[in-house]
């Protein structure tokens, strides 16, 4: 089973580093946060992985080149390009000819410890079009109850409060690019709701560790687990 990982947006909301370099590319320790993905599906036997690439897609190409002596050798990446402006459900598109069965899917941003073993067998055995992981994400801050202008109540963070939202690691049929008909359509937007409609999108819920890395707040947060050797998402021994 091959991987795909969008890895092509601008990540604007973390400029300070996106300016120079793809988000994917942002580092947790010494190695890209996209390393870190492909680490972790390596350990569940994936060997073959797609990268959405679009903006500053030579940077991409520059450290899979130069690195390949620190890679594991079943490793088989493919760099494409998916073009600059491309949104997510017009990357999947250009990438169908590489892909001929059930294939995995997810964001080049996000780290977790979900079970992707568990994810795909989940994903077959209810023989759907497509699986998304849906978590409960860590709160960044605690809400405020109030009756007009006073303030009745407050809630500290409390993660079992927050809603289930979508957090990627998707298993996919090859049925779902009969769904990627709009010109540069949203996979998030034009896509998924669509199936859910139909009844062909499936959640995993996953009540363990997830976390995305949007801002500069959440590459020091990754990267002080990665370095006080707390990483929920290492399982593998070095």
């Amino acid at each position: 089973m091959k991987l795909v990982i969008f890895a092509g947006g601008y990540g604007t909301r973390i400029s300070e580093e996106s300016d120079y370099i793809p988000k994917p590319m942002v580092k947790i320790g010494k190695k890209p946060i996209l390393w870190h993905i492909i680490k972790y599906y390596s350990v569940f036997g994936f060997s073959n992985f797609i990268i959405c690439g679009g903006y500053k897609i030579e940077v991409l190409k520059e450290y899979f080149k130069n690195n390949k002596a620190k890679f594991e050798k079943s490793w088989n990446i493919k760099i494409v390009n998916t073009g600059k402006n491309s949104n997510t459900g017009e990357r999947l598109k250009r990438i169908e000819k590489y892909l001929d069965d059930t294939f995995c899917l997810t964001y080049g941003d996000g780290l977790s410890n979900v079970n992707i073993k568990k994810l795909v067998q989940f994903h077959k055995k209810n023989k759907t079009i497509a699986t998304l992981t849906a978590v409960k994400p860590i709160p960044h801050f605690g809400k405020i109850q109030f009756k007009g202008n006073k303030v009745t109540k407050f809630f500290e963070k409390d993660q079992k409060k927050e809603n289930w939202i979508n957090a990627g690691f998707f298993v996919c049929e090859k049925e779902i690019f009969k769904y990627l008909n709009k010109k540069n359509s949203i996979f998030e937007t034009h896509v998924l709701p669509v199936l859910a409609k139909r009844k062909k999108l499936l959640a995993y819920k996953h009540k363990s560790f997830w976390y995305c890395m949007d801002t500069l707040r959440d590459k020091r947060y990754l990267n002080n687990l990665w370095v006080s050797k707390k990483a929920p998402w290492k399982i593998w021994n070095d």
